[in-house]
C-alpha cells in the first residue's frame, strides 16, 4: 500500500525540511542565546567571539533550504 506517490511526497518532504531546519535553528538558538547574554553582562570583551557562535546555527537552516530546493527541482524534472 502506497500512501504518498509522486509530487506529494516530494513537498512534504521539502516542508519537513525547512520546517525542521527552522525548528532546529530556533532551540539552539535560544540555549546559545542566553548564555551569550549572561557572558557579555559580566565580560563584554568577549562579544566578538559570541556573535560567531550565535550565527552557527543559521547554518542549519540553510542545509534546510537547499534539501528542500533539491527536492523541489525534482518535483519539476529539472
Amino acid at each position: 500500500m502506497v500512501l504518498l506517490e509522486g509530487t506529494g511526497a516530494f513537498a512534504i518532504a521539502a516542508s519537513i525540511a525547512i520546517v525542521g531546519g527552522a525548528l532546529g535553528t530556533g532551540w539552539a538558538q535560544s540555549a546559545i542565546g542566553s548564555a551569550a547574554m549572561g557572558v557579555i553582562a559580566e565580560k563584554p570583551e568577549q562579544a566578538g567571539k559570541l556573535i560567531i557562535w550565535i550565527a552557527i546555527p543559521e547554518t542549519i537552516v540553510i542545509f534546510g533550504f537547499v534539501v528542500a530546493l533539491l527536492l523541489a527541482l525534482n518535483i519539476s524534472g529539472a
